[in-house]
C-alpha cells in the first residue's frame, strides 16, 4: 500500500477514497456498526474496501457509561468530504443518534477520518481528523484497514504503538473483511 501523506489531496494514493470510523456503545453495539456500514453503502454511492475487526474499547471523555465497540471501513465513493459527512449524520440521525453530551454514550458514531479531497479546516470539518493520533480506539481498528498510511509524518502503526491501548482488544469472533470487486 502506497504510503502517501494524508491530507494532502495531489498524493492521496490509496485504494480507496476515505475512511470511516464506527463505534457504538447502546444497544447491540456491533450490529448498530454493521446496520450503519450498510446503510452508508445501500445506494451504491460508497462501497467498503476493507472493514476492520471490531474492537471493544474503554470509553474516552466521560468513563462512567458502557463499553464501545468500533470499527474502521476504508471506502470508495465519489461524494466529496462535505457530502460523506452528511451522508454519515443523516445515519446517525436515522439510528436515533442524540447528540446530549460531548462524548457521551451513542447508538452509533461516524467519523470521516481522511478522504481523498486532502486537508480540510472548516468549523464543522477537519481532516485528518485531528485526533486520529491521540485515540488507541481509533488507532487499532485504523492500523487494520490502513496501518501504513501517514498522519503527521508517522504511519499509523507506530502511533498505534505509542499510545496507551489499555483495554482495547478485538472481539473474538471479528475478523478483517476484504471485498473486492
Amino acid at each position: 500500500m502506497a504510503s502517501s501523506e494524508a491530507g494532502r489531496g495531489d498524493a492521496f494514493k490509496h485504494p480507496y477514497d476515505a475512511i470511516i470510523a464506527l463505534g457504538s456503545n447502546i444497544g447491540d453495539t456491533r450490529a448498530n456498526m454493521a446496520k450503519a456500514l450498510d446503510m452508508l453503502c445501500a445506494d451504491g454511492a460508497v462501497s467498503v474496501v476493507t472493514r476492520s475487526r471490531d474492537f471493544k474499547t474503554p470509553p474516552w471523555g466521560i468513563t462512567d457509561q458502557p463499553w464501545f465497540a468500533n470499527a474502521c471501513a476504508s471506502v470508495r465513493t465519489d461524494l466529496g468530504a462535505r457530502a460523506l459527512l452528511a451522508r454519515c449524520l443523516e445515519i446517525e440521525l436515522q439510528l436515533g443518534r442524540v447528540r446530549a453530551e460531548k462524548w457521551g454514550p451513542r447508538i452509533i458514531d461516524l467519523d470521516v477520518l481522511v478522504h481523498r479531497d486532502g486537508a480540510v479546516a472548516e468549523d464543522d470539518l477537519v481532516l485528518p481528523h485531528p485526533r486520529i493520533t491521540e485515540r488507541a480506539f481509533v488507532l487499532a481498528p485504523l492500523a487494520d484497514v490502513a496501518p501504513d498510511l501517514i498522519l503527521k509524518g508517522r504511519r499509523v502503526v507506530d502511533w498505534l504503538a505509542d499510545v496507551d491501548q489499555t483495554g482495547i482488544e478485538p472481539f473474538s469472533d471479528s475478523h478483517v473483511l476484504c471485498v473486492t470487486d
